[in-house]
């Protein structure tokens, strides 16, 4: 099984295999693209809404990874359903495809490359240069906005 981002409803992306997505990907569609998500859900695709303690798990990984602030809810409900259904996903977005491989839920990229490693996130402060394994909004010694920094 394939669960499906909205960027393979943009791309119109095809696969002989079932499919699945969750009812907030539909809400991020327009136009041709969201028809094409009626169509695929008339067509007999499968819409997933997954449990609140697999989202908990998604969560707490995406935070370990320091992808959180980077994901949607939607995102982290489409990670979810991938790891619930033991599926596929299918995405072209780079922090849902860490978390995924994080969790060693499978992936299928679409239009650009897919990450090469998986990556635990670091923040630092650009004030004061401290760096924090976990996100803030801001530095809690100085009080300055965070960026996340390449770990390697």
């Amino acid at each position: 099984m394939y669960v499906l981002d909205a960027s393979a409803f943009i791309h119109e992306y095809h696969t002989d295999e079932s499919i699945a997505s969750i009812p907030l990907v539909r809400e991020e569609l327009e136009d041709e693209h969201a028809y094409r998500f009626d169509a695929l859900e008339g067509s007999g695709m499968h819409l997933h809404i997954p449990e609140a303690e697999t989202v908990d798990r998604i969560e707490r990984a995406a935070r370990e990874t320091g992808d959180y602030g980077e994901l949607s809810a939607t995102d982290i409900r489409l990670v979810s359903a991938a790891f619930e259904l033991d599926a596929t996903l299918v995405t072209d977005d780079y922090a849902m495809q860490n978390v995924a491989d994080k969790l060693g839920v499978a992936l299928e990229v679409i239009a650009r490359d897919g990450i090469d490693e998986q990556r635990d996130w670091r923040f630092q402060c650009a004030g004061c240069g401290r760096e924090f394994d976990e996100h803030h909004d801001r530095c809690p010694i100085c009080g300055t906005d965070l960026t996340r920094k390449n770990p390697a």
